[in-house]
């Protein structure tokens, strides 16, 4: 089913609808393509995980931050000249 912006606000109980029905809906803006919406079951395979981003353990390997409670107390001391 193929559904425009409009479409989705003023006839969103057929837009639930087809997706009820496992239909895939592509949403077009201005007669361009920009979004499909499937039914949840489709995607959920496609959810990410936390080990997929980079960020994900790139401190792991520092030992001053073991104790957590002792690190944030450092950061939050105040400077001594």
């Amino acid at each position: 089913m193929e559904a425009s912006v409009l479409d989705l606000r003023k006839n969103m109980k057929d837009i639930l609808a087809a997706i009820d029905r496992r239909e895939n809906v592509i949403l077009t803006y201005r007669g361009k393509r920009k979004a499909i919406i499937m039914p949840i079951d489709e995607v959920t395979e496609c959810e990410p995980k936390c080990s997929d981003f980079e960020a994900c353990g790139m401190w792991a390997d520092r030992d001053d931050m073991d104790d957590v409670q002792e690190y944030v107390q450092k950061l939050r001391a105040p400077r001594r000249f």
